[in-house]
C-alpha cells in the first residue's frame, strides 16, 4: 500500500485488538459474540471434498513437451474453478520446511513479543488479528503476519520480527523462489488466454514494478468451529495467490455454484488461485474463486499465502485483445491501490467488490 492510500486510513483500530491465539489458550469453551457468524455464513460440516485440477509445472521448465496439454488444464481450471494445484514446481522441499518451521516458532513466542510487531489500519505490515477497519465488524478466528516482499522500497524493514533470528533470511529465500514460480505461471496464464507470454508480466508493472506480499496465517484451536470461520468468504483482490496449505490439518474451502467444497491438497504441491485482477484482465473469461478457511476444534492450523500483484499505481482493465463488439468490456480500468482499499476498509465480503464494478460499467 502506498503512502497516499495509507493516509486515508486511521492510525488505530476501532476497538482493542485481542489476538485469537490468546483467547484460544485461555481455555474458553464458548465463542465471544463478535466471532459468531450469521447462520447463512456458517460452515456446513462435514463438507464434500473437491479434487481440483493439477498442473505439472515441469512442462514449462524444460523442453520435454507437454506444455500445450498443461496450458489447456490451466485454461479449464481458471475458467471453471479459479483454482488449481501445481506439482514439480521447482521449490525445494527443504525451503518449504524451513519456512514452516520458522513461522511456527514465531507463533509459539510469548504474546507480548508478537504484539510488539502489531500492525495498524494505516500500516498493514506486521502481526494482526483483523482485516477491515469498520467498528463493530464480525471477526474471524485467526491471527496473521503480513509482509510486503516486492518492490523492496515499500517494505517496512522495522516490521521484521526480531525472533526467530533466522526468520527474515528464510522468508526472503522462500519469497524469491515463490516469485520465480509466479513468473512461470504468469507466462502460462497469459498464453492460455491467447495473449503474448509476457502480457501479464508487463501489465502488472514489468521488471520495475510487479509487487508481492505474504500473509502467514495461524488458526488456533476453536471451541465452536461450527459457528465461525478462520477467514471469511472472499476472492483475492490481487493477481494470483500461491498457498502453502497446512501439511497436517485441512481447512481450505472453495465455492463452486452454491456449494462449498473442502480442497484436498496434494503433498508437496501448492494451491494456486486466480485473483480479481486476472478476472478483470480476462474480461470474465477466467474467474477469481471465492474461498474461505475453516476453524478446527482439535488442532491449530497454519498456512502461508504468497500474493503476486500489479504495481499499486498501475491501471488494470480488460485486455484489448479480449474485447470486441461481441464481448464488450465488463470492467472499467482502475488502479490496483484504489481497488484493494475496498477490502481494507470493509473487510472480506465475498465477491461484492468485483460485482460492484460490473454494475458501474458504462458501455
Amino acid at each position: 500500500m502506498d503512502n497516499t492510500a495509507a493516509s486515508s486510513l486511521p492510525d488505530h483500530w476501532p476497538e482493542p485488538v485481542v489476538p485469537v491465539q490468546s483467547l484460544s489458550e485461555s481455555g474458553i469453551s464458548v465463542l465471544p459474540p463478535q466471532y459468531i457468524k450469521p447462520q447463512q455464513d456458517r460452515p456446513v460440516l462435514p463438507a464434500p471434498n473437491l479434487d481440483i485440477p493439477t498442473v505439472d509445472v515441469a512442462a514449462f521448465l524444460d523442453d520435454g513437451g507437454g506444455a500445450a496439454e498443461q496450458l489447456k488444464t490451466i485454461a479449464d481450471a481458471c475458467s471453471q474453478y479459479g483454482f488449481f494445484q501445481v506439482i514439480n514446481h521447482g521449490v525445494e522441499s527443504t525451503t518449504v520446511e524451513r519456512m514452516r518451521g520458522a513461522w511456527r516458532r514465531f507463533f509459539s513466542l510469548e504474546m507480548e513479543e508478537k504484539k510488539a510487531c502489531s500492525n495498524s489500519p494505516a500500516e498493514r505490515e506486521g502481526y494482526g488479528s483483523r482485516a477491515g477497519v469498520e467498528k463493530g465488524a464480525l471477526l474471524d478466528w485467526g491471527d496473521y503476519y503480513f509482509l510486503n516482499i516486492l518492490p523492496s522500497e515499500i517494505t517496512y524493514r522495522n516490521k521484521w520480527p526480531k525472533s526467530p533470528d533466522d526468520l527474515r533470511e528464510i522468508t526472503e529465500d522462500y519469497g524469491r523462489d515463490l516469485m520465480n514460480l509466479c513468473e512461470v505461471l504468469l507466462k502460462a496464464i497469459s498464453l492460455s488466454l491467447g495473449l503474448g507470454e509476457n502480457y501479464l508480466h508487463a501489465t502488472f508493472g514489468g521488471n520495475d514494478g510487479i509487487s508481492a506480499c505474504m500473509r502467514v496465517n495461524y488458526y488456533p484451536k476453536c471451541p465452536q468451529p461450527e459457528l465461525t470461520l478462520g477467514i471469511s468468504s472472499h476472492s483475492d483482490a490481487g493477481g494470483m495467490t500461491v498457498l502453502l496449505a497446512d501439511d497436517r490439518v485441512k481447512g481450505t474451502q472453495v465455492r463452486k455454484g452454491d456449494t462449498w467444497y473442502t480442497v484436498q491438497p496434494i503433498p508437496n504441491a501448492f494451491l494456486v488461485n486466480t485473483g480479481d485482477q486476472i478476472q478483470i484482465i480476462s474480461n470474465d473469461k477466467y474467474n477469481s474463486v471465492e474461498h474461505r478457511a475453516l476453524a478446527n476444534s482439535d488442532d491449530a492450523r497454519f498456512t502461508v499465502a504468497f500474493f503476486c500483484n500489479p504495481r499499486g499505481d498501475v491501471q488494470i482493465g480488460p485486455a484489448a485483445q479480449l474485447v470486441s463488439s461481441q464481448s464488450p468490456a465488463v470492467y472499467r480500468p482502475i488502479a490496483f491501490n484504489e481497488y484493494r482499499m475496498y477490502s481494507r476498509t470493509r473487510g472480506l465480503k465475498g465477491k461484492s467488490q468485483l460485482e460492484a464494478m460490473k454494475n458501474n460499467i458504462v458501455h
